[in-house]
């Protein structure tokens, strides 16, 4: 009897293969119902805006974190953008939405602490670059003034109430050559940094003189390999960027030139090296550059998303990722690493394409 006592006590409950089954359904079922009720119960009452599934509203999300204009070349200084102006074509981009974490205007309390940092310091960190957000908004045709008047605009927008600094004075007389390299240029080029052609070094000029003032002026307008666009330098006009490269090729040899005269070779008093190829001026950095992809990348370093090298790393190994790149520029992409989703790029041209392609993947 009392064994019978014991084995009724500490019997199982279950005591089917039927049974066993509808313990194991109500074990997974009835916390997900408990959580799908839970859930109704907290959203209840919300429901989406329409206006944020609006096609405009969806292009502004997807919109590029960052864009790069390109300027017409010009003679003169050019008269300064005021800072809505700069707003709309350049820090709307993220500023009006907030992406990337940047603090989205009139929102009082993002644009608080930094308010309190003061103007001088944001227009720093603006120029510099700083998180996610790159060097001038990723437009180095930017000058210090404008930055500083997009600055002020958003921020009395967010709760400030801010003066512009006086517009600069505009030179009346355009700077010389010397003038230019000596306030500018010298920077890297009297050093050498950077792998900058050093001033007075005939065999590291030679090859550029060869390629025609134009062509060399056109580079540095752009920005080349480690030298930012216009030397870092945005208000400096093209014909003083043009100045400036002749007394430097003056300076490692070559025949005085006019600085209004046309585009050829600078003759050195040495052989004068063969002219380069038509396709020489589509090299991989320029045209990264031409379709602005160096607002959000660069060649050795991240800004949004990764550098090149480390791209060039990554693919290293994988014979399709020229398919795959190729697809990413064209197409856009979620993100490298969890970085912010690359816009589609569908304007870049197919030749430009490979070659840009060609370059990264040799970066080492």
């Amino acid at each position: 009897m009392q064994d019978e006592d014991y084995e009724h006590a500490h019997s199982s409950p279950i005591q089917t293969p039927q049974q066993l089954v509808v313990v194991l359904v109500l074990a997974f079922a009835v916390p997900v119902v408990g959580i799908i009720l839970l859930t109704q119960f907290v959203t209840r009452g919300q429901r989406p805006d329409p206006g944020t599934l609006a096609p405009e509203a969806v292009a502004a999300r997807i919109q590029p974190v960052a864009r790069v204009e390109f300027a017409e070349a010009r003679t003169t200084p050019r008269v300064p953008k005021t800072g809505e102006e700069v707003y709309q074509s350049v820090c709307a981009a993220c500023h009006g939405q907030g992406l990337a974490g940047s603090p989205k205007v009139g929102d009082q309390a993002a644009w608080a602490p930094r308010i309190k940092q003061g103007l001088a310091a944001l227009v720093k960190n603006a120029i510099n670059g700083i998180k996610t957000m790159p060097p001038r908004g990723g437009n180095p045709d930017l000058s210090d003034y404008e930055i500083e008047r997009a600055i002020v605009f958003m921020a009395n927008q967010s709760g400030a109430s801010w003066k512009e600094s006086a517009p600069p004075s505009a030179s009346a007389k355009q700077r010389t050559g010397e003038q230019i390299v000596t306030g500018a240029c010298g920077n890297c080029h009297l050093t050498g940094e950077g792998g900058a052609p050093k001033i007075g070094d005939k065999a590291a000029w030679t090859k550029r003189m060869s390629q025609g003032i134009d062509a060399v002026t056109a580079s540095a307008i752009r920005g080349h390999g480690g030298m930012p666009a216009r030397g870092g330098f945005p208000d400096l006009t093209d014909a003083e960027i043009r100045a400036a490269i002749l007394y430097m090729f003056g300076s490692a040899g070559a025949k005085p030139v006019p600085e209004t005269a046309a585009s050829a070779p600078v003759q050195t008093a040495a052989a004068t090296p063969a002219p380069l190829s038509a396709s020489a001026g589509s090299n991989g950095d320029e045209l990264l550059q031409k379709y602005g992809c160096l607002a959000c990348h660069a060649l050795d370093k991240k800004v949004v998303g990764p550098s090149y090298k480390e791209v060039a790393a990554k693919y290293a190994a994988d014979k399709t990722a020229a398919a795959k790149l190729s697809q990413k520029v064209k197409a856009g992409g979620a993100g490298v690493w969890g970085q912010v989703p690359m816009p589609p790029n569908p304007q870049v041209a197919d030749s430009d394409l490979q070659t840009i392609i060609k370059y990264i993947l040799a970066l080492k």
